[in-house]
């Protein structure tokens, strides 16, 4: 067993309001110079829908993550052979269609245009080209379905859901839809890690947080290709990579992200999570139906004397542990199994996690009439978002792990309910509690972290120490290649 530590993050989609305030203020901060102007390394999708860029949850198009192998997974994209042959043409990059081609307008002409019976009017410019452009496309350009169900039509996720439920998720009073920010997972096992041929990215030991060497990057783009999730994006003015950081400048002072701090509907959680990295190709070349368990496992406990040890001996510093224990994100994830990765099939073990959205479950629509349920989980098996659709979402297809986190959310909603209106049988109420393997106390904790946790609750901001690690890497046993040697050199001398 050889335990790191990894910053990790839990988004609350029950929560999330989608006003994109979170990709403004990423996009103001990082991605407004030349050559980013298409990228979002923040973005908020509407689900059911194609997303950003169109369609990149469809690996047979893209060939991003890793792919089952009887002994360990193999990346999807290519092979050494297929690598080499392909260095100066990869087939399976997203075009800008893909993304949309960004634009500006011409303002000037609105103040310059020779007095006429019209009205100037400022036309939209190619920020690429410099030419005039027609718009057919946008970030959000399927926002809230976009207008029109062909959006969610085209979600590739459709395919796991019968043609009743197709049909039923379109009629008008059923139409439905939630919201999924996304940022770079911070994977355990990253696919562009491995597709990049240069070396350019690699995971920061002390935190995990994955990076582009704009030093080592040669625009080979296989990273692109190789995130299933495609959020490495080409910067087309310097000809290099670039993705989210997770903000580690503002971490390293104690600040959670941009897009986490400026959260309006506090959906986000930040925290420090301790793992077994001895496990992660293990856990990589799980079944499907074993990723999700397998993720949770790799997990360690951060209470566990032995745990607690055992990272100390692999150079895991005593403040990196107290944060783990302090993590929401560890309670969300582990503690009460209600945060799922986001298409753990793709086998790069995410390091973000969602706790799906459950809508309205208590009635159905039968015959054009509204009917409630008269169970309790009566209406689970008819929810408006099938559970076959958020099992491909979330959980490889496996849909008990979706209807055991529906039960438990939907039991945190009606045991609050009784409290506070007093209209639920006890009876009922004890049997819910055991159907969804829960208690009082359990849902008090869950309630507060969801409904009335604090800023520092909800992002337990992790001590970086950077400068420690950076000392830590020019010890003489670091040198040697044994990083954690010389983590443990430096403690045993007091830093």
């Amino acid at each position: 067993m050889k335990i790191r530590a990894q910053v990790s993050m839990v988004f609350h989609l029950d929560k999330c309001i989608g006003c994109h305030t979170c990709s403004i203020a990423c996009k103001n901060l990082w991605t407004s110079r030349r050559g980013t102007e298409y990228m979002w390394w923040n973005n908020v999708e509407t689900k059911p829908g194609t997303g950003y860029p169109t369609l990149w949850e469809d690996q047979g198009k893209y060939k991003g993550g890793w792919k089952h192998g009887k002994e360990k997974p193999g990346l999807l994209l290519q092979g050494r052979a297929a690598a080499f042959m392909n260095i100066f043409f990869n087939p399976f990059l997203p075009s800008i269609d893909d993304y949309y081609e960004p634009w500006t307008y011409s303002y000037r002409d609105l103040f310059d245009s020779p007095h006429g019976e019209d009205q100037p009017v400022a036309m939209p410019v190619s920020e690429i080209t410099g030419k005039n452009m027609e718009i057919e496309a946008g970030p959000n350009w399927d926002d809230d379905l976009g207008g029109s169900y062909i959006y969610a039509a085209g979600d590739p996720n459709m395919k796991a859901v019968t043609e009743e439920e197709r049909r039923q998720m379109f009629e008008l009073e059923r139409m439905i839809f939630f919201y999924l920010p996304r940022i770079c997972n911070h994977c355990l096992n990253p696919g562009c890690l491995a597709a990049c041929p240069a070396g350019a990215i690699y995971k920061r030991a002390e935190d995990g947080i994955v990076l582009v060497g704009q030093d080592k990057c040669r625009a080979w783009r296989m990273c692109v290709s190789g995130c299933p999730y495609k959020k490495v994006y080409y910067n087309w003015e310097t000809g290099k990579s670039e993705k989210c950081i997770l903000c580690y400048p503002r971490q390293e002072t104690g600040q959670p992200p941009a897009c986490f701090h400026s959260c309006v509907g506090r959906i986000r959680y930040l925290g420090m999570l301790l793992y077994d990295a001895d496990r992660i190709e293990q856990t990589a070349a799980l079944p499907g139906s074993g990723l999700v368990k397998g993720f949770r496992e790799i997990v360690l406990d951060p209470f566990d004397p032995g745990v607690i040890k055992k990272a100390g001996e692999d150079g895991v510093p005593e403040q990196a542990i107290k944060a783990a224990q302090a993590s929401p994100v560890y309670k969300y994830l582990v503690k009460w199994k209600l945060a799922l990765p986001l298409h753990p099939e793709f086998r790069t073990i995410p390091m973000l996690f969602y706790v799906p959205s459950l809508l309205p479950v208590t009635a159905s629509v039968r015959n054009g009439l509204y009917e409630p349920a008269d169970e309790f989980f009566g209406a689970l098996e008819n929810t408006r978002v099938p559970a076959a659709y958020l099992a491909s979402l979330f959980t490889a297809g496996d849909s008990s792990e979706i209807v055991a986190v529906n039960k438990k959310l939907y039991a945190v909603r009606l045991f609050k309910r009784a409290q506070s209106v007093g209209d639920v049988d006890r009876k009922k109420l004890d049997r819910l509690l055991e159907e969804a393997q829960t208690t009082p106390e359990e849902i008090e904790e869950i309630y507060q972290m969801t409904s009335l946790a604090a800023y520092r609750e909800r992002f337990a901001v992790p001590p970086f120490m950077r400068e420690q690690a950076i000392e830590a890497m020019e010890d003489p046993a670091a040198r040697k290649g044994d990083a954690g040697a010389g983590f443990i050199s430096k403690m045993k001398r007091g830093w």
